[in-house]
C-alpha cells in the first residue's frame, strides 16, 4: 500500500492537494472514460500552471476523452494519463502526459507511453512523435530527438493557437514503430 496524495479541483477553481489517501493494489491501464476527465483535468492543469504543458478545459477532455489512456489503482483513482492523438494514417503524437506528482518513480509514465506506442503499432501508424521539456525521460523509452519542423501537421492544428509560439522551448521526439 502506497500513500499518495489525491489531486482535485478547489473552490477557487484551481488544483488542490487534499488529504493523502491510500493507493491500494496495483496500478493498471485503462481507456479513460469520460468521467475520468474530471480527475485528468487538475492533472494537467497543475503541470498546466507550471508552463509544462498547455491548460485544458473539461470540454476540451470530454470531447477528446477516447484519446486517452488513464493509470488507474485498485480503487479506480487516477494516477496518471496520456492521449494519442491521431494526425493522419501514419503519424500521431503522444500528447497529454502526466502523472501525479506523490506517483512519480512508479514506472507510470512508461507505461502509459509503451501502452500508446503499441496502440500506434495496432493502429498501422508509422510514427509517433510527442513535444516535450522531458527529451530525457523519452529517449529512456526509444525515442531520439528530432526538428520541430518535421511534424507541420502539429504546427499548423495546434502550434498556431499555443501562448509560447514565437517562443517555444519544447523538443520534439519521435519513435519509429
Amino acid at each position: 500500500m502506497t500513500r499518495l496524495f489525491e489531486i482535485g479541483p478547489s473552490t477557487s477553481g484551481g488544483t488542490a492537494v487534499a488529504a493523502p489517501a491510500e493507493v491500494h493494489g496495483p496500478v493498471t491501464l485503462r481507456p479513460a472514460k469520460v468521467a475520468d476527465m474530471r480527475r485528468v483535468q487538475p492533472l494537467i492543469n497543475r503541470f498546466a500552471a507550471q508552463n509544462l504543458m498547455l491548460p485544458k478545459s473539461h470540454d476540451q477532455l470530454a470531447r477528446h476523452f477516447r484519446e486517452f489512456v488513464v493509470a488507474v489503482d485498485a480503487d479506480d483513482r487516477v494516477l496518471g494519463c496520456g492521449a494519442l492523438r491521431i494526425y493522419n494514417e501514419g503519424l500521431a503524437e503522444i500528447c497529454s502526459l502526466a502523472v501525479d506528482d506523490a506517483a512519480h518513480g512508479m514506472g507510470i509514465g512508461r507505461m502509459l507511453v509503451e501502452r500508446l506506442v503499441e496502440e500506434g503499432r495496432e493502429l498501422g501508424l508509422q510514427k509517433v512523435f510527442a513535444l516535450t521539456l522531458q527529451e530525457i525521460f523519452f529517449h529512456r523509452v526509444g525515442f531520439r530527438t528530432v526538428p520541430k519542423e518535421t511534424f507541420p501537421l502539429k504546427v499548423w492544428a495546434d502550434c498556431r493557437n499555443c501562448p509560447k509560439l514565437h517562443a517555444c522551448d519544447e523538443i520534439a521526439v519521435a519513435r519509429e514503430l
